[in-house]
């Protein structure tokens, strides 16, 4: 199967509905939960990477936060189960990577569930020695 990627810049409510169900299919919402916050998550970003089937359905995306000109973050990369174990996730990857590169973006990091150490080794990163990954929890506790 031949896909397509792009860097997106315009939400329909179709497109917010496969991408709603992508985030369901990854667990990171609930299959009742409100999707509303996803079009602004989405405007928000940095930059967004569809890659689509044959038939324009959306087979995975991914995104990227940070300033659009220094440091940036990929997190987000889903894609659909059936498109799986095709090159669809790198290429996502290498896509936004090279978006932000051409906005001149010199420093990137991500976030990947944990069990996707070696596809992102795969793809050139690296997990820094002598850095600690901190979050702060929900609500501020």
């Amino acid at each position: 199967m031949n896909y397509t990627y792009r860097i997106e810049n315009a939400f329909s409510d179709e497109f917010l509905a496969a991408a709603a169900g992508l985030y369901r299919i990854a667990g990171w919402v609930g299959q009742d939960d409100d999707c509303g916050f996803l079009a602004q998550a989405l405007r928000n970003s940095c930059a967004v990477c569809v890659a689509c089937d044959e038939a324009g359905g959306l087979a995975g995306m991914g995104r990227a936060l940070g300033d659009g000109i220094s440091d940036a973050y990929i997190q987000d990369v889903v894609v659909a189960p059936e498109h799986r174990r095709r090159g669809v996730g790198g290429a996502i990857v290498r896509a936004l990577v090279a978006e932000l590169r051409k906005r001149g973006v010199d420093w990137i990091g991500l976030v990947g569930e944990p069990g996707t150490e070696e596809f992102y080794r795969s793809l050139g990163f690296r997990a820094p020695e002598n850095f600690t990954f901190w979050r702060c929890p929900a609500g501020g506790e």
